[in-house]
């Protein structure tokens, strides 16, 4: 049955479901059975997700068509024989009925099943039909791992296309089964309506599916959140949720196109489309939706939730999520000779907990997931955006921030450190070389590129060579040819295996069709 369905069928397997989290304790509030009327029972409006998986916890997601309770029962087999029910989670309209549940004491190494189902506040014998989920849990012991990642949904006008099947990428990687699926940035376009349709220039037409208040700029937290709403309408991303956890981290476009915190919108160019000019503010509108959409553990004792955290999964991996928008200066000619607020891109305590982390780090591979490349140049206008500024040359601008961490890399002689982004919309694959760099203080490194997953393809972009960037694979559309839609199949995910026998990392690049386009074995430096 479809989560949508909001009929009252009471099978007798629906029975047994339901009571068995009432039974359980999952809803606190006894009353005697009365009839109620359909239309009293919450539904599930965007499926089920599951987010970050540290130790024994994970985080749970779902939202509701009103106030409702979520009661969440977790097991490690199919049929709940032995099921662990949470304690339940309301979702209110401060969060847009969102719920986030985190499932604690969870068995490493496990696929566990979680069954949700939401009771109508006002009447707690309104309960909806239950939802099921599945995700894997971290090893303790080596075993092989795996998970994918990409970036940039529904970008450039392209949304969801019924004609074509909606965001097929995501069924591609639920079909590969990853452990789970880091989302490197642009999670929604919040400064890119969707219309109805859009003429291709062959003359026929590309077709979206609409939803009210995404037909312009995100600017209240409303539009911010119908933005991750109109996303989660695509059948196939629903299913993927479903069955594999969401590693997320932000870039610009969850706010605006190429945001920093002490921007103002001026009355030039497509920023005429803002009442709003103050992008702090957008920017934490931006960041709630954000928060309330990805299911996220917390960092800290009082509960904060960060985009830069650390996920640990099993000996042979950690992942570093960065955050390279919440503490950048402006966007400059790049060319500074000493670091200032104006050259910030991580920003001091962001360095400082990422250097932490790194050498506190006893797993084989250390993968920084980053929002944006290190040697792509990625203008803005006449200044530039990322980090590289265009001039080959020693480390200047926001180059002094990065030249710290990879030199810091070397000295404390860390191992295996890869480097996972997006941004640009194409594929790619870099080898930095200190011997073909103007700054030379740093160990060898890969970094390895990939997206769009349902938004237009670019580039390929040039590489600044202060960092010796060389590329050894490189997928976009031909020369001339920009913005192409998802139907013209430049639509990229990367694959990344760890063979738990030999450690050996193995990275793949792959297409919306699944074709393998390039791929490369790492040997782990012991």
């Amino acid at each position: 049955m479809s989560d949508q369905d909001n009929r009252f069928i009471m099978t007798r397997r629906g029975l047994i479901a339901r009571s068995a989290l009432i039974g359980a304790g999952a809803i606190a509030t006894a009353q005697p059975f009365r009839a109620f009327a359909a239309s009293a029972r919450p539904r599930f409006t965007h499926g089920l997700q599951t987010g970050d998986i540290v130790g024994d916890r994970a985080a749970l997601w779902a939202r509701a068509d009103r106030p409702a309770r979520l009661n969440v029962q977790w097991a490690t087999t199919s049929d709940f024989a032995s099921p662990t029910s949470l304690a339940p989670v309301d979702a209110l309209p401060e969060s847009d009925f969102t719920a986030q549940v985190i499932a604690q004491g969870l068995p490493a190494g496990q696929q566990i099943y979680w069954r949700a189902a939401w009771t109508n506040i006002d009447d707690v014998n309104a309960v909806s039909n239950p939802v099921i989920g599945r995700f894997r849990t971290a090893p303790e012991a080596a075993r092989d791992v795996t998970f994918t990642w990409s970036g940039d949904t529904c970008g450039q006008g392209w949304g969801i296309n019924p004609d074509i099947g909606g965001m097929t990428i995501y069924e591609t990687m639920n079909r590969m089964s990853p452990d789970f699926f880091i989302h490197s940035g642009d999670t929604i376009y919040a400064d890119g309506p969707i219309l109805a349709e859009v003429a291709l220039p062959d003359g026929s037409t590309w077709r979206n599916l609409t939803l009210e208040g995404k037909h312009k700029v995100a600017e209240t937290l409303d539009e911010y959140r119908i933005a991750y709403k109109y996303n989660l309408m695509d059948d196939n991303l629903k299913a993927f949720n479903a069955r594999v956890p969401m590693f997320a981290q932000w870039d610009d476009h969850e706010t605006t196109n190429n945001w920093y915190p002490s921007e103002i919108l001026t009355n030039t160019g497509s920023d005429t489309r803002y009442t709003v000019k103050r992008v702090a503010l957008l920017a934490s509108r931006a960041k709630r939706a954000f928060l309330d959409y990805m299911p996220m553990l917390p960092v800290t004792d009082a509960g904060q939730k960060r985009i830069n955290r650390h996920i640990p999964y099993g000996p042979s991996l950690d992942v570093f999520f960065l955050d390279m928008r919440s503490f950048r200066g402006p966007n400059t000619a790049n060319l500074q000779t000493e670091e200032s607020a104006d050259t910030a891109f991580l920003g001091d305590s962001q360095i400082l907990w990422l250097k932490r982390q790194l050498l506190a780090s006893k797993a084989t591979w250390k993968v920084i997931a980053a929002d944006m490349p290190i040697g792509l140049k990625v203008p803005d206008g006449a200044q530039w955006e990322a980090i590289a500024n265009g001039e080959d040359g020693t480390a200047k601008g926001r180059e002094l921030e990065i030249a710290r961490v990879l030199a810091y890399i070397k000295e404390k002689d860390i191992k295996n450190v890869v480097w996972l982004t997006a941004d640009v919309h194409y594929t790619a694959a870099h080898y930095y070389d200190p011997n073909k760099a103007q700054f030379q203080d740093f160990k060898p490194f890969w970094e390895f590129v990939s997206g769009p997953l349902n938004a237009g393809t670019f580039g390929p972009n040039a590489l600044d060579a202060t960092f010796g960037p060389e590329v050894k694979f490189v997928k976009a559309p031909p020369a001339g040819q920009v913005n192409l839609p998802p139907s013209a199949g430049y639509q990229f995910f990367g694959h990344v295996k760890i063979d738990g026998k030999t450690k050996a990392m193995t990275v793949t690049l792959m297409d919306t069709a699944g074709a393998k386009l390039w791929s490369t074995d790492l040997t782990p430096e012991a």
